[in-house]
């Protein structure tokens, strides 16, 4: 994980009301770190989510896409201020939300790194330890503790 997310990738108290508003803003905070225009982000993250949405159930969403010049897999993490409807499989409202961004070309690097913050965010305890967490530093080490992903 320590590959795919910076501490500075990790906010909390994201406030927003849809989903649209948490790609958006998301997309502002990323588009920051990566040097890209936040609209080109949100782009493809909506257009991903038409596919299908990427609230995956239990108050977690993993919106992802490909961005073209991007030099590697890129997470972003945020903890939202309050639930909202994210249209997640399970019908519940989202408040984890781990935004996940890779390179065009990157196939199973794209892949793999969805796979790793999907297994790691299926951990109940280590979600509620992250809805818990005081600071951006508290939830980036819960993030990348190898213990915590490895038992994920």
């Amino acid at each position: 994980m320590r590959d795919i997310v910076m501490p500075q990738a990790v906010f909390i108290d994201v406030v927003g009301t849809s989903k649209k508003d948490i790609l958006q803003s998301m997309s502002e905070h990323a588009a920051v770190l990566i040097g890209k225009e936040p609209h080109v982000i949100f782009d493809v993250l909506w257009e991903r989510e038409k596919l299908g949405t990427t609230g995956v159930g239990h108050g977690i969403a993993i919106p992802h896409g490909r961005i073209e010049k991007l030099d590697s897999v890129c997470g972003f993490f945020a903890r939202l201020a309050q639930p909202i409807d994210f249209e997640a499989i399970d019908r519940k409202p989202v408040d984890l939300v781990f935004l996940l961004l890779a390179p065009e070309s990157a196939g199973a690097d794209h892949l793999h790194a969805l796979a790793t913050v999907s297994r790691i965010l299926r951990d109940p305890k280590l979600c509620d330890e992250l809805r818990g967490a005081k600071d951006q530093m508290a939830i980036y080490k819960l993030l990348t503790d190898t213990k915590a992903a490895a038992a994920a």
